[in-house]
């Protein structure tokens, strides 16, 4: 059990830190060589190289954070099994979410190569930088399950407390990362190519890592038997994982109709947008990050009806939400010119940026509020609530970019990141508070919280019952 943390006892605050920082440390990383990517390409390519790259965010946000959502539902389902200490269970939804995911791997793999070239004409790419859009996405497509390979061992440790091996396996990535990105482009001359072919290589090892220590969790040992047809294990699984998986792509379909705006102002404005979107995503990561913490603390406690746990929690993730919007939206709107020219070359696409940082690093606290209360909904097992937030977020973020991008030009992508942060946070706190009342009254019929106060069998003793 040592590689493993039951977040169902002990106290809310210090176990949600000492599983934060590891994390949090994680996604800085994740996040770093992101930068470093962009500041390559921006630096070593130029402006246009940029803007291909830049130009595949939400395409990739499209199929990547689709991956991404199923295997979260899966790990909540995982986390609330180690929550009832039900390992046999545990067993099972392992095996049977590995077999989904490696059929939807086939699945996205084909059709996001298939599908590329018509989905960029319809973004209204530009013929300058078409090409190498599409050399970028077809090898970053092609190497998809180096991706979901990770995101899903990835998950269950982090559902089973254990957040520091996903950390040693970004240490190891990031490193691989930037050293390949150099080599690629300055030494080989691979242009964006190399770009996508190290971010896939890094994520392969990353996988690895972490499919390692997956294999050394004692009550982790799957049979034959665990990986056998079970239909309700798969549509329990599906059930829960595809709402997630779908709230992550039509977020991303509204992220592509705002691209599909800013790709017809010019490559300029495109460049810029990246860039944006780079930042935003960069300093969101530290409050998304107090998510991920409540979601996998939510789902065990949640598993073993600890509501009075889940409310302690939830009040430490949004005291760290509130800490990094104070440094972050700071940060966004104090010097964004400085940001800026950090990757950008031109002066145009660094007053583009200059317009656009602040308005969002004011608003910060809306988006790193929506972190918190959207995973805490979800780690109850309620994904299709934050489903609904995702829709709302899409037409908030459409009807935005379209009413007001020809009276206030590039700011409204601005504005319309905002809207659809207000939208989503208002749905999502409304169903936390809903959800939350009546689980805890349909799970204490008495009106008492039920508080756990005997000590967890050891998982040999749960095995052979």
């Amino acid at each position: 059990m040592n590689t493993t943390s039951d977040l169902t006892i002990g106290r809310p605050g210090k176990l949600i830190f000492k599983f934060y920082v590891p994390l949090l440390l994680t996604n800085a990383l994740q996040q770093l060589y992101s930068f470093a990517d962009t500041a390559i390409v921006g630096k070593g390519l130029g402006d246009n190289s940029l803007a291909a790259v830049g130009n595949m965010a939400s395409l990739c946000f499209l199929i990547i954070g689709f991956s991404m959502g199923l295997s979260n539902g899966f790990s909540i389902i995982i986390a609330q099994c180690f929550g009832e200490k039900e390992y046999r269970k545990l067993c099972k939804t392992l095996a049977v979410s590995i077999k989904l995911a490696g059929v939807i791997t086939i699945l996205l793999t084909a059709l996001s190569i298939i599908f590329l070239r018509t989905v960029l004409t319809l973004l209204q790419t530009s013929s300058v930088i078409m090409e190498e859009s599409l050399g970028y996405g077809y090898i970053l497509f092609g190497g998809l399950f180096c991706t979901i390979g990770y995101n899903m061992c990835s998950g269950v440790l982090r559902s089973l407390g254990d957040s520091k091996t996903p950390l040693k396996a970004i240490i190891v990535s990031t490193v691989m990362n930037i050293v390949l990105n150099s080599v690629f482009i300055f030494w080989f001359k691979w242009g964006v190519a190399g770009v996508a072919w190290a971010t896939i290589i890094a994520q392969l090892f990353s996988a690895l890592v972490c499919f390692g220590k997956l294999r050394k969790i004692e009550f982790l040992k799957l049979t034959k038997e665990d990986f056998a047809v079970d239909l309700n294990m798969s549509v329990s699984l599906l059930k829960n994982g595809l709402p997630m998986a779908f709230m992550n792509s039509i977020t991303a379909i509204g992220c592509m109709v705002v691209q599909y705006f800013v790709n017809g102002l010019g490559v300029a404005y495109t460049s810029a947008y990246s860039v944006c979107s780079r930042y935003i995503n960069m300093f969101m990561q530290p409050a998304a990050t107090a998510g991920m913490a409540m979601s996998s603390y939510t789902g065990q406690n949640y598993g073993a009806k600890r509501f009075d746990r889940i409310l302690d929690g939830l009040k430490v993730c949004l005291a760290i939400a509130a800490v990094c919007y104070v440094i972050f939206g700071s940060a966004l709107v104090l010097i964004p010119r400085q940001l800026a020219s950090l990757i950008l070359n031109g002066e145009e696409q660094i007053n583009l940026v200059v317009q656009f940082m602040p308005i969002c690093g004011a608003m910060m606290l809306l988006v790193d509020t929506l972190f918190v209360v959207r995973n805490a909904v979800q780690g109850m097992g309620f994904p299709f609530i934050p489903m609904l937030s995702g829709i709302a977020e899409m037409f908030l973020r459409i009807g935005a970019i379209v009413l007001l991008v020809d009276s206030i030009g590039f700011k409204a992508t601005a504005v319309a990141e905002v809207s659809a942060w207000i939208g989503a946070l208002l749905i999502n706190a409304a169903a936390f508070v809903l959800v939350f009342t009546r689980e805890r009254k349909l799970n204490s019929p008495d009106g008492q919280e039920r508080h756990v106060i005997s000590p967890v069998r050891p998982a040999h003793a749960l095995l052979h019952r």
